[in-house]
């Protein structure tokens, strides 16, 4: 990839990542205040803002991230296997999309009930405090995969080392068979 649809790629993975772990922490403040709040209509509109946020904003970032993570890391000497890092980053991304969509299942029942005429909200404490925890867990696997991309930790994968030394036995040959440039004419010193 030439450097500017690079850094384009770059530019639209950074937002949407970013855009993705704020939006979870948004639905953390709203399940802490679904679940802590003494007001059954703060924690109802809590219940419906989080299924929204979640379908809306989270469900679409997530997959714009994992998206453009693959098309920034195809494009850049990173590679998508070469590094540890990236080969880590990719399953994070990969596996927090699937636990998302089957998360957001219940969401969306608590958002339902929410919704309705009825709030039992004796019988949800155990979904409410369940929503709590796994949005905090999501916050912590966000930042451990934003911490792998600012640090990129080392350590080159099987492929990568592969990929490496063929490069280098690469250039060395062409660097073995490069013609050597003879002096140029009037610059021959007199012996």
């Amino acid at each position: 990839m030439t450097p500017r649809p690079r850094k384009v790629a770059l530019t639209a993975h950074i937002t949407a990542s970013v855009g993705w772990l704020g939006a979870v922490a948004v639905f953390l403040a709203l399940a802490v205040a679904g679940l802590t709040s003494q007001d059954a209509q703060t924690a109802r509109s809590a219940y419906v803002a989080m299924d929204l946020t979640g379908w809306f904003v989270i469900v679409p970032l997530c997959f714009a991230s994992l998206l453009t993570g693959v098309v920034s890391s195809l494009g850049t000497t990173w590679g998508l296997v070469r590094y540890y890092w990236v080969v880590v980053k990719l399953v994070i991304t990969a596996l927090s999309t699937i636990v998302l969509l089957v998360h957001m299942q219940p969401v969306s029942y608590i958002a339902g009930i929410a919704a309705g005429a009825d709030w039992p909200s004796g019988e949800l404490d155990g979904l409410r405090t369940q929503l709590v925890i796994q949005s905090g867990a999501a916050v912590l696997v966000l930042l451990v995969a934003t911490a792998l991309s600012v640090y990129k930790p080392q350590g080159r994968t099987r492929y990568g080392q592969r990929k490496q030394y063929e490069q280098r036995t690469s250039s060395q040959a062409t660097d073995a068979t490069a013609p050597t440039r003879a002096p140029a004419p009037g610059n021959a010193t007199a012996a």
